[in-house]
């Protein structure tokens, strides 16, 4: 089945609660009494395999509470989205990371988090080692890492599922250069074999590698779309 991203009028409501003095995501159902705004407002994608797509716009623009739509993290309070495809998803260098519990037992949980069993999963850390290139720190408590090495052990087990929609959110960015090379190849092999990849951050050159299209996020809102160098332009040399 070929993968494919497709939105319409895509919508993201935060609300600020006094009480916790945080802002959260929320369904229209369960809307919690305070000031309230849009991270996302009207977005539409039309995301293809073979696709390497890259979310650019400032801090705050929206790209990551897009990144987590499209991973499930979020559900939409307005306009539909419809995915096909198997997504893997690193979102945050932590990813969930349990901090007292080793390398391998964060692997084993992550894995069993993600739908496989506890017999699976155990037969898996062999694979999820290799693919992290920890070495002896696999077996260390998470608390030791660097958010380098978390990158590693959360983008290990993200790509063991074989994934034909890749979604990264600037954790490429705290990886050494060995890593990175990893990362950008695996993104190259998805789209080789028709795959989507959709990335954010800030590392343009690194973007320009993995991607040929770009959108640009302001407020929530697409201010524009096409190729990379186009928007990319249209972000840093404002008219």
């Amino acid at each position: 089945m070929t993968p494919r991203v497709v939105a319409s009028g895509l919508g993201i409501r935060f609300l600020f609660d006094h009480e916790r003095r945080v802002v959260t995501p929320t369904l229209a159902k369960l809307r919690r009494r305070g000031a309230e705004t849009w991270g996302l407002h009207g977005v539409d994608l039309d995301l293809r395999g073979g696709e390497g797509v890259a979310l650019l716009g400032p801090s705050g623009s929206g790209k990551t509470t897009l990144l987590r739509v499209l991973g499930g993290i979020y559900v939409p309070d307005a306009g539909t989205l419809s995915i096909t495809g198997r997504v893997a998803s690193l979102l945050s260098v932590d990813a969930g990371l349990l901090s007292l519990l080793t390398g391998r037992e964060n692997a084993q949980l992550l894995c069993v988090l993600a739908g496989e069993t506890r017999r699976s999963a155990q037969a898996a850390l062999d694979d999820v080692h290799e693919r992290s290139r920890l070495g002896a720190s696999f077996d260390r408590p998470v608390s030791s890492y660097s958010q380098g090495m978390r990158a590693r052990l959360g983008f290990a087990v993200a790509e063991r599922s074989d994934p034909s929609i890749l979604l990264l959110d600037e954790v490429h960015e705290a990886l050494d250069h060995e890593f990175r090379e990893i990362v950008r190849l695996r993104a190259e092999a998805i789209l080789a074999s028709g795959g989507i990849v959709v990335a954010a951050g800030h590392d343009h050159p690194l973007l320009e590698q993995i991607c040929t299209r770009a959108i640009l996020l302001d407020g929530g809102v697409v201010q524009a779309e096409g190729a990379f160098a186009d928007v990319q332009r249209a972000y840093l040399e404002p008219a």
